[in-house]
């Protein structure tokens, strides 16, 4: 997972863009927007963050930036 990568595709893409390039993987077609990562497990890691943070911003009326950290809060207290 890296976080610049999660930042820029939630920067670029629409959450319908995000949640379209989530199913393109799941059935294992080409995506149509560009998702950096060593493998499409990352991509859909990077993919269904970004669309988290997308929501957060919704839901909280943030920026990404505190979306993305938020994010990570909530990543590191579910592996602690």
């Amino acid at each position: 997972m890296q976080i610049p990568v999660i930042k820029k595709i939630a920067d670029q893409y629409s959450i319908e863009e995000l949640k379209k390039a989530e199913e393109s993987l799941m059935e294992e077609t080409p995506l149509e927007i560009d998702v950096d990562g060593e493998d499409e497990g990352e991509q859909l890691t990077h993919i269904l963050a970004a669309i988290w943070v997308k929501e957060e911003m919704e839901k909280e009326g943030i920026n990404v930036g505190k979306a993305v950290r938020n994010y990570t809060v909530k990543v590191r207290n579910s592996i602690s």
